[in-house]
């Protein structure tokens, strides 16, 4: 073992938590959803380490770190680099992780990752296949999100003098949702899809605004900019993304990250993030409802009734 990979492997447990412990490491459901999001992002090598461990976590679990590092033709450097990025200390803490994944797995508690939808499925297997991958994609954000980040933007959110949020293309969509649930508790929110409007609204912002960036990538050139202006304007800034090293993060005060999907042709990735996307938008507006409560659930109840007078009357007419 190189003198590299002894001291990031030699770390070990020790650095999981105070006193040592490890209540910091990722839980073995985390770890298959971390993989599916960083993957993407890790260098040609590491994703081989990647894929591996998601692929075969039994086999990899009982593998040395030289082991794994001929089975995916890399070095033990990489390897280990890799059990980092996911979020451990060192290869051992992966191994565990790995093995109680392989245990989750063997029991029907954490299924292995979906198949592609193939041109001549059956539509009952395409249904079968296409509600697995939503629960997984919902299962991978939900482990994946950092709930501290979460409650920061929440707080902003719930004090923000006005709200933008910026999204394109699905993420648009996205945005739309969280502007209509944030109105419909009495907040002044708007989404952009447009990019002019996007940045002309961007440059009247200020400290104690909030402005949002929707975006899988995080790297739509359209949702940057305005977030950019936004940020040097001195507003709070959020990033949806399921990119955590993106360019947008870099304008990006809280940073909420989203499983990635696996692109198929018959699914592009867009439908399947927009699940992940639509999760961290309900966890946003629950929590902006419950510190704004008292505000909050009467504009909800009066929004309620408008829209049901409009349909009372609309039975009525002739």
């Amino acid at each position: 073992m190189t003198n590299e990979v002894k001291e990031i492997f030699g770390g070990g447990r020790g650095t999981g938590g105070p006193g040592g412990g490890t209540s910091a490491l990722p839980a073995p459901a985390a770890l298959a959803a971390k993989v599916r999001t960083l993957a993407p992002s890790m260098t040609r090598s590491m994703q081989r380490v990647a894929e591996a461990v998601a692929d075969d976590p039994a086999g990899c679990a009982a593998l040395t770190v030289t082991g794994l590092a001929e089975l995916t033709g890399t070095s033990e450097a990489t390897v280990v680099r890799t059990a980092r990025l996911l979020g451990y200390p060192g290869y051992r803490d992966l191994r565990l992780a790995l093995a109680g994944l392989a245990a989750q797995q063997q029991s029907g508690r954490a299924p292995a990752i979906t198949t592609d939808i193939a041109v001549d499925d059956p539509i009952a297997e395409v249904v079968a296949k296409l509600a697995y991958d939503e629960q997984q994609t919902l299962a991978d954000t939900a482990a994946g999100l950092d709930t501290v980040q979460l409650a920061a933007a929440v707080a902003a959110l719930a004090g923000a003098r006005r709200t933008d949020v910026y999204g394109v293309g699905a993420s648009g969509l996205v945005a739309q949702d969280l502007t209509q649930k944030l109105l419909r508790i009495g907040l002044l929110a708007q989404a952009h899809s447009d990019p002019h409007l996007a940045v002309t609204n961007a440059v009247q912002l200020r400290a104690g605004d909030v402005a949002i960036a929707v975006t899988h990538s995080g790297s739509t050139g359209d949702v940057i900019e305005p977030l950019r202006v936004a940020f040097e304007r001195g507003a709070t800034t959020v990033a949806v993304t399921g990119r955590p090293d993106s360019p947008v993060t870099q304008y990006a005060d809280h940073i909420l990250t989203t499983s990635t999907a696996r692109e198929s042709e018959l699914r592009p990735a867009a439908m399947s993030s927009r699940t992940g996307q639509l999760l961290v938008v309900d966890c946003l507006f629950v929590g902006v409802a419950q510190r704004t409560y008292e505000s909050a659930a009467p504009a909800l109840a009066a929004s309620y009734e408008a829209l049901a007078h409009r349909h009372r009357a609309v039975r009525r007419a002739p």
